[in-house]
């Protein structure tokens, strides 16, 4: 994937936005979110620790969502994630549980095996991660299985 696919996954979801007001249900919400710190359980100086992660996903008011994010993997390639997956909010505190799950494609030359299950260069991934919400304010600490953990923060709209 190119940034001119970059680009027509963006207006897509521009146009699903616009579209979706006439479908929309009270609490359903689009969540954008940036990465803000990254730590690879294993150090390894090539490593990098700079996700530079922009994402979007859609939340709808039973907890199922859908998303696409890019960011720059552990070894600097610009990578892409679409995904479907469910949230779980706590009814009483504003904390919540996200499990998502998708194909990563980004890994490439020397680094494709370093994702399991990278044969035709798109990978299918599980992330799990636990969040927290202050009104609009999101953050979520983010599980990238064996090899890493990072935060991300966001806004609700």
């Amino acid at each position: 994937m190119n940034w001119a696919s970059a680009a027509g996954i963006g207006l897509l979801a521009v146009s699903l936005a616009a579209t979706a007001n006439d479908s929309e249900r009270e609490g359903d919400y689009w969540y954008i979110q940036t990465s803000v710190w990254t730590k690879h359980w294993t150090h390894d100086p090539d490593h990098n620790n700079h996700q530079e992660l922009v994402g979007v996903e859609r939340v709808y008011t039973d907890g199922v969502l859908w998303g696409a994010a890019t960011f720059k993997n552990s070894f600097y390639q610009r990578s892409y994630y679409a995904y479907l997956g469910k949230i779980w909010e706590h009814d009483r505190y504003p904390v919540y549980v996200k499990l998502s799950a998708g194909l990563i494609e980004g890994y490439k030359g020397e680094y494709q095996d370093k994702i399991p299950l990278n044969h035709l260069g798109v990978a299918p991934v599980i992330i799990p991660s636990l969040g927290a919400h202050w009104g609009p304010v999101g953050a979520e600490f983010v599980i990238l299985g064996a090899a890493a953990g990072m935060v991300n923060v966001g806004l609700r709209f």
